[in-house]
């Protein structure tokens, strides 16, 4: 089975996932919780950008770029919704802005090495 078909197998499971720890009232805790919130939102959104970006190789890299933050901001907005007992922070959408953008950085550079004839 190709990368891409697994990826894409993988992709819907990691936003459900970060979805469910992102509007949460009580997520459970995971071992990078000790590293801080933001590290927390950057390795998310790392993860999912390399995903998506691995997956469907043929989006271009703004529309990735766009969409994942919206996404981001997304959470952030719901996160404000009183009952979830969450915190609406743009500190938070930064860090995931920062994390698109990296990915989007090392795939590219990735995609490049890898098209590169042999010598």
């Amino acid at each position: 089975m190709p990368i891409e078909r697994l990826l894409r197998i993988a992709l819907p499971l990691a936003f459900g996932l970060t979805l469910y720890m992102a509007l949460s009232p009580h997520p459970p805790h995971t071992p990078i919780d000790r590293f801080g919130d933001k590290v927390v939102h950057a390795s998310t959104f790392l993860t999912l950008t390399l995903i998506t970006r691995f997956a469907f190789p043929r989006i271009p890299a703004w529309l990735v770029f766009e969409h994942m933050v919206l996404f981001g901001g997304a959470i952030e907005v719901f996160q404000n919704i009183p009952s979830l007992h969450r915190s609406c922070d743009w500190r938070d959408w930064l860090a995931d802005t920062l994390a698109v953008a990296l990915a989007l950085i090392l795939s590219e550079s990735t995609r490049k090495y890898w098209a590169r004839p042999a010598r």
